[in-house]
């Protein structure tokens, strides 16, 4: 942000980064119960050719991405990416970044068709399995029946697996059907780019003062942060 502090949606004063950041920072200092579960996180990927001319480029920010998301502490992560013909591979949940990237570090590209499909029906079984409290996924297009992965999506929203799709790309076609599977599960959807780590910070910040702090608790944020975050608001509107 550009100053001290920018105006939002008709003159109202949002927070500064260094306010979010802290704010942020608060919420991740508070000490989950003490008997609780951690929180598990799907992390997917698309790895199939189209990606390839960027993926270089591309897997610094999802490092990146990554990066933020174990910073969130309290978090288990499950790495899953698809690629090649009907290839789809699901890594054990780990709590330790470093290992994580290096598996990360070690996917590559090859040709296939998207299995979009195949991501969201893993996460409903986690799901099934124990709580998952987001599933991220990164890609650039969709070659998939729409209707069947808006089918998927609202059986993840309705056991409260919220999906951040990040999309790569100009397909006005797949960034509409991201946008339609954030919808069902009351995430959002928001282009991959240099900011994309950043975002993510902040959208799962989000969720989780959702999660303590309940409806009130998330709109207060929303005013301090606008942007990318105001859209869980609105989903909880819908």
């Amino acid at each position: 942000m550009a100053g001290e502090r920018d105006k939002g949606q008709g003159g109202r004063e949002i927070s500064s980064q260094s306010q979010v950041d802290a704010f942020l920072a608060k919420v991740r200092a508070t000490p989950a119960p003490a008997a609780g579960p951690r929180g598990r996180l799907i992390f997917a990927l698309d790895a199939t050719a189209s990606r390839e001319p960027t993926w270089d480029a591309a897997m610094q920010i999802q490092a990146e991405m990554f990066n933020e998301t174990a910073a969130l502490g309290g978090l288990d992560i499950q790495l899953a990416f698809y690629r090649g013909f009907g290839e789809f591979v699901a890594g054990p949940w780990d709590g330790s970044a470093p290992a994580m990237l290096k598996r990360m570090s070690q996917v590559f590209c090859a040709a296939g068709q998207t299995q979009i499909a195949k991501v969201l029906a893993h996460a409903r079984a986690e799901a099934g399995r124990g709580k998952v409290g987001a599933l991220v996924f990164i890609g650039d297009c969709v070659e998939e029946d729409v209707d069947q992965l808006g089918r998927l999506a609202g059986e993840l929203g309705l056991l409260g697996v919220r999906a951040f799709l990040f999309h790569e790309g100009a397909d006005t076609g797949a960034r509409h059907a991201f946008e339609h599977i954030a919808k069902l599960t009351g995430g959002a959807c928001c282009p991959f780019d240099r900011s994309s780590a950043s975002q993510l910070k902040d959208l799962l910040g989000a969720v989780a003062v959702y999660a303590a702090g309940g409806r009130r608790a998330l709109e207060n944020f929303s005013r301090q942060r606008g942007g990318v975050v105001l859209q869980l608001t609105h989903q909880l509107d819908r």
